[in-house]
């Protein structure tokens, strides 16, 4: 119908005649996509193939994140010398003052404008450490079931962040400081870049519960679109997917039989409007919605799980049951296809110890000890490292010097660190290991040190991804966003 003869405004007669009068399939789905707030215009999207770019060692992700800051001096990088010069402030020491190096505000930007309370008086250690494995690995006292995977591990002690406050907890998804443009997380990019394992599951997973909504943040594709954004899934047998269960007063045939005309109302408009990548997406995510209402339940049903495996993972005890059954959903989630999987192994902000830190973190990893080496172990025993990759990572560190001020005047705790801090990387191509390292307080990463995005730019690397080969029209991406591999942890 490209002859000008059949051609109305540049569509078909088909097209013109069908949006005059029965095009019932367009309208219904256009009041879909504006209820949901999409509309059908923009730019067609350059999409990639869904394949990786190179031979890659994994498949799958397994991304936990602990919300707060954890204090890596008390977790896998301890420093004996604050217990020696505890009390004394920087300037008193033999040591250059870390606050007054060029990396100090090369590695900080206040959002809001002033710089933060500077905390020179040295704080000692809150808790012992001893070494593991083969590798000499120091873990601390408050990890003993971590403790016995030392050598499946490569932490790595260098890296380091920009934002001093807690939206550094999406810096770490976006790679983006909180003043820049928002950039697609991670899991998103991963989405996009390789498509599905499983089409009747959700290649992007959000595990957890949060009552602060920033924390979506964590999970938002932003302008590559909602189909690439992460759909949260609940542990709650009866309803592990929001608006995913049916009305009690409909049948499962009457709902495949609403479902099927809708589809086939929308695939009209399809057929009509080739181009439009966003009524495509939307199509595919209701077809998506539907499958997983059948499948998701089943995924997150640990009660088939054996009664020592649910033990492996600290399902039987109160302390740790609940983050035990989202790593163990992780688990059944990967197993299943999903890509990636962001277990949020904490409550919002929950290692953000400004005062009490000994009793505030020593409490919190002992509610991740048990379920994340249950994780380790069980995947190993499952042979499920050989494709995939687990990281475990916070926002940033804690300052080597005690908290003192007009809301922490107890100074038993420490404040937000973005200059130093530690994360770790287990599974398929990673080698086990200590990378990098901060200086003798745990300020400074000194040695090795890596900006956020080179996690990222390593997970990519393992899953076969080239970041610059996934740009879209008319988005500057900047150098910093790609990041560089950390290849000293890969074998």
């Amino acid at each position: 119908m490209a002859n000008s003869k059949y051609s109305y405004c540049g569509r078909s007669r088909r097209t013109f005649l069908n949006n005059l009068g029965m095009g019932f399939g367009g309208v219904v789905l256009n009041a879909l996509l504006h209820q949901d707030g999409y509309g059908v215009e923009g730019n067609e999207q350059r999409r990639p193939s869904g394949m990786p770019h190179f031979s890659p060692r994994a498949k799958n992700v397994i991304w936990i994140f602990l919300s707060g800051g954890v204090s890596h001096m008390e977790t896998f990088d301890p420093k004996p010398l604050l217990n020696k010069l505890s009390g004394k402030t920087y300037d008193e020491t033999n040591l250059p003052n870390p606050q007054k190096q060029p990396m100090y505000l090369e590695r900080s930007r206040s959002v809001v404008g002033i710089e933060r309370e500077l905390h020179s008086k040295i704080f000692p250690l809150q808790v012992g450490f001893k070494k593991y494995g083969e590798t000499g690995l120091e873990v601390s006292d408050w990890l003993p079931h971590l403790a016995t995977c030392a050598d499946d591990l490569a932490v790595v002690r260098s890296m380091w962040t920009t934002d001093n406050d807690h939206a550094a907890e999406f810096q770490m998804h976006t790679g983006r400081h909180k003043l820049d443009s928002p950039e697609p997380v991670i899991g998103s990019w991963i989405n996009y870049g390789l498509g599905t394992l499983n089409e009747n599951m959700p290649q992007f997973v959000f595990l957890g519960e949060f009552k602060d909504p920033r924390v979506k943040e964590n999970f938002d594709a932003h302008y590559l679109g909602p189909s690439y954004g992460g759909v949260q899934l609940h542990l709650d047998p009866a309803n592990p997917l929001a608006f995913g269960r049916r009305a009690a007063d409909i049948s499962e045939i009457e709902q495949r039989g609403e479902f099927e005309f809708l589809l086939q109302l929308n695939r009209l408009s399809a057929d009509e409007y080739p181009q439009d990548a966003q009524l495509q997406a939307r199509i595919n995510s209701y077809e998506l919605a539907f499958r997983m209402q059948q499948s998701v339940p089943e995924a997150l049903d640990l009660a088939g799980e054996t009664q020592e495996t649910q033990k492996l993972y600290g399902i039987d005890n109160p302390m740790t049951a609940v983050y035990g059954q989202r790593c163990l959903a992780a688990r059944r989630l990967a197993e299943r296809g999903v890509r990636y999987t962001l277990v949020y192994l904490s409550d919002y902000g929950e290692w953000d110890s400004h005062s009490d830190l000994q009793k505030n973190h020593s409490r919190s990893c002992e509610r991740i000890d048990q379920p994340v080496a249950g994780l380790l172990k069980d995947l190993k025993r499952r042979g499920m490292m050989e494709d995939t990759i687990v990281v475990f990572t916070t926002e940033f560190g804690r300052t080597p010097g005690v908290e003192f001020g007009m809301f922490n005047k107890s100074a038993t705790g420490r404040d937000h660190h973005p200059h130093g801090f530690t994360i770790w990387l287990a599974g398929a191509g990673i080698r086990p290991g200590i990378h990098g390292a901060t200086d003798e307080l745990g300020f400074h990463a000194v040695e090795h040190p890596h900006y956020v995005t080179d996690l990222h730019a390593t997970v990519y690397h393992l899953l076969g991804l080239n970041p610059r080969l996934m740009e879209i029209p008319g988005r500057k991406r900047l150098d910093l966003d790609y990041g560089n591999v950390i290849r000293e942890i890969l074998l």
